[in-house]
């Protein structure tokens, strides 16, 4: 006998039997199953719960998605109640501007005419910065021959303008023209200085204007209406238009010619309508003459209501 087959001889022999090993097996297979079982369980155990929380998921993205639309639509209706609301607010604080604005628009002319009525802001534009003298004549319309004559003043130039009188005046037959001619029977309309006086009578007392009195200021013929002009010249200022200012009213010439016409003057009223000049009563032209004063720039504007 070999060595090796000696050593074979001497291992251990492993006695079973047969029952043990099918028992061993039994055991073992019922743990296997066992074993599957949970983790069949476990897998049931845990799709459940993922389903379970899966659904709950989509449950609350449903629930936050209807909430949303809710949400949505809540705040839809009342950012439009907000709004309407706002809008109404924002219509009311709207009106007050807007009342204010056409407030201002109604005084804004008074205020940029400083005190004076009845004439454009473009006209009222054309009055010297410096003037604080100023006469206003304003026709009743443009082809009417009858006006009214304001005196106004102010202390200082730039200053609002204030009332100092008023008389009824009378202009030229067939009203008013800005682009006046020789023999049209109007008066002209504009901003013009006045710078002299004269007349037939003597100045009267505290007339500080250049006055020139001579025996020519006398009228010869009758008005546009038959009605004497006796006296009409006994006090006189020259209305500078197309005139040269530092000279008596009674200087013939006119610097732009003679179809413009010329001595244009602020004289006594006659009653009646005149050629082209401005007539008021006799007392008002002695108030103008001892009012005017050269230093305060006086000017005259004159022309239809609205010029």
């Amino acid at each position: 006998m070999s060595k090796h087959a000696r050593a074979r001889s001497r291992a251990p022999r492993i006695s079973r039997t047969p029952g043990t090993s099918r028992s061993a097996g039994r055991t073992e297979r019922r743990s296997s199953r066992r074993v599957a079982l949970a983790a069949t369980l476990g897998l049931l155990a845990f799709g459940a719960s993922w389903a379970y929380v899966a659904q709950d998921a989509g449950g609350i993205a449903g629930a936050a998605t209807a909430q949303a639309g809710t949400d949505a639509r809540t705040p839809d209706a009342a950012r439009a109640a907000r709004d309407a609301n706002r809008d109404a607010k924002g219509d009311a604080r709207n009106e007050a501007p807007s009342d204010a604005r056409r407030d201002a628009a109604r005084v804004a002319p008074a205020n940029h005419l400083q005190g004076l009525t009845g004439i454009s802001e473009q006209t009222a534009g054309r009055i010297p910065a410096e003037s604080r003298q100023l006469i206003l004549v304003t026709g009743k319309a443009k082809d009417s021959s009858e006006s009214t004559a304001t005196l106004y003043t102010r202390p200082a130039p730039g200053a609002d303008w204030v009332r100092a009188d008023s008389w009824p005046a009378r202009n030229g037959a067939k009203g008013w023209s800005t682009e006046r001619t020789y023999g049209d029977l109007t008066s002209p309309q504009g901003v013009f200085a006045l710078t002299d006086a004269g007349g037939l009578l003597p100045k009267p007392p505290g007339t500080r204007l250049p006055y020139d009195k001579d025996a020519s200021f006398v009228a010869s013929g009758r008005g546009v209406n038959g009605e004497s002009l006796a006296g009409s010249f006994d006090y006189v200022v020259a209305i500078d238009f197309n005139r040269r200012p530092g000279r008596s009213p009674l200087d013939p010439v006119k610097p732009e010619g003679e179809r413009k016409g010329g001595n244009i003057w602020l004289h006594v009223d006659h009653d009646g309508p005149s050629q082209g000049c401005v007539g008021i009563p006799k007392d008002a032209m002695r108030k103008v003459l001892e009012t005017l004063d050269p230093a305060a720039k006086p000017v005259i504007v004159m022309g239809p209501q609205g010029m």
